[in-house]
């Protein structure tokens, strides 16, 4: 297998086979753009930890799950797994849904998260404004929050993070 020592590699391996996506559009990389500024401006405020943006490997296990989400959080006291790459489970994943990747990021990588059991799990959907945001609840990942045209996502991992989501998809 081959081992790749580049600063943009947008290759990920899922369960084992190495998938290449795509660069993102335009729109995508606004609203990653806004929440990232709205996320990391709340954990830099309350030094909760870091907020981290794709494209960052995951490394979940080596040569078998190494994934690039959208947006990642990890928490202060969990920095020892940010080395070269991101060796062992963040606090928060985010990802943001093109028409390309729907069932990629919605059952396929969501399975790896909960699989791994990444505490949180944003799920951004452009083309209908919204915003949910998964737990996990035993082994499996359960509906926290979610926000669809207006209102607003609260984070069970990011303390008091909450986010209007007009700010994201204006």
């Amino acid at each position: 297998m081959q081992t790749f020592e580049t600063d943009l590699d947008l290759t990920e391996i899922i369960n084992g086979e190495e998938i290449l996506g795509p660069s993102p559009f335009f729109k995508h990389q606004d609203i990653v753009g806004n929440l990232y500024d709205i996320i990391r401006h709340h954990v830099k405020t309350y030094k909760l930890g870091k907020v981290l943006l794709s494209p960052l490997d995951i490394i979940f296990e080596e040569g078998v799950n190494r994934l690039q989400p959208d947006i990642l959080f990890i928490k202060k006291e969990n920095m020892s797994i940010a080395q070269d790459w991101i060796r062992g489970v963040p606090d928060m994943v985010c990802e943001i849904i093109s028409s390309g990747s729907y069932e990629m990021d919605t059952a396929v990588k969501k399975a790896v998260y909960e699989k791994y059991r990444v505490p949180e799990y944003w799920i951004v959907m452009p083309e209908l404004q919204t915003i949910e945001i998964l737990t996990i609840v035993g082994n499996k990942y359960r509906l926290h929050s979610i926000a669809a045209l207006e209102g607003t996502v609260t984070s069970k991992v990011i303390e008091g993070l909450q986010v209007d989501i007009k700010d994201i998809f204006e």
